[in-house]
């Protein structure tokens, strides 16, 4: 998998989340890496290519929502934002809320 042989990255945007939700690398790793891990929303129309919502939790059992795509070039895994879901906008983290 890319993400156990380094084979990521974040961009500029997904820095600034992250740090904002005060998340570690290895935290996204753990994330990404665990057997709870899942695609929950797909988007094969984005402009900027098709990525996925990706939930994954921490050891601690934490949840982090990382929106993915690859590299049509090098095929790198680009993680495009990273935070810690709300749980006023989801349910059981993998759907969302209604608007009221």
């Amino acid at each position: 998998m890319k993400v156990r042989e380094g084979q990521y990255r974040l961009t500029s945007h997904a820095e600034r989340e992250r740090e904002a939700d005060q998340i570690t690398i290895r935290e996204i790793r753990e994330a990404l890496l665990s057997s709870q891990c899942e695609v929950i929303e797909n988007y094969p129309d984005d402009p900027r290519g098709a990525s996925c919502l990706v939930l994954g939790f921490t050891q601690a059992n934490l949840p982090i929502h990382l929106v993915c795509g690859v590299a049509r070039l090098d095929e790198m895994l680009i993680i495009t934002t990273v935070y810690r879901p709300d749980r006023d906008e989801w349910i059981d983290w993998r759907q969302r809320r209604e608007e009221v």
